[in-house]
């Protein structure tokens, strides 16, 4: 079984998708915009979506974490239905990666500590996507 999530976007999705392979440090894979997909009669690519993303992924924890922009026409609707939930046995790298995502976000919760982990914090990056990040020790919680 594999973990994926897609997040889509309105039109900003390169600067997204390259901002979270740089606070992850990972890599974008397999960026593909509208205009480079293969021609389909039925559905032809209006000149507005052109250059925008069709697909990207970027590897998060050994998840693939899918990226589109939406084509125009199917308008993005902002909410809250993405929440990708990143847990880590790395203290540092917890506050680093929380830190990194919060600049030009907002802060729901700053990273503290909770009754399931010893740093928890929820955010909402400048993209509009909710993050959960969370320290977690296999060792040290039970389940």
């Amino acid at each position: 079984m594999q973990l994926e999530l897609f997040v889509n976007f309105d039109g900003n999705c390169r600067e997204a998708v390259e901002f979270y392979a740089k606070v992850f440090k990972s890599e974008v894979k397999n960026l593909m915009t509208y205009g480079q997909a293969p021609p389909d009669p039925n559905y032809p690519v209006p000149e507005a979506d052109t250059n925008k993303i069709m697909y990207a992924d970027v590897q998060i924890g050994g998840v693939t974490v899918m990226f589109m922009d939406m084509p125009s026409s199917h308008p993005l609707i902002v909410g809250n239905n993405i929440n990708p939930t990143v847990s880590m046995a790395d203290m540092q790298e917890v506050e680093r990666i929380f830190n990194e995502l919060k600049v030009g976000g907002e802060v729901y919760m700053e990273l503290q500590k909770t009754f399931f982990s010893e740093k928890y914090g929820m955010l909402k990056d400048k993209f509009g996507v909710i993050w959960q990040i969370l320290y977690y020790n296999r060792e040290t919680c039970s389940s």
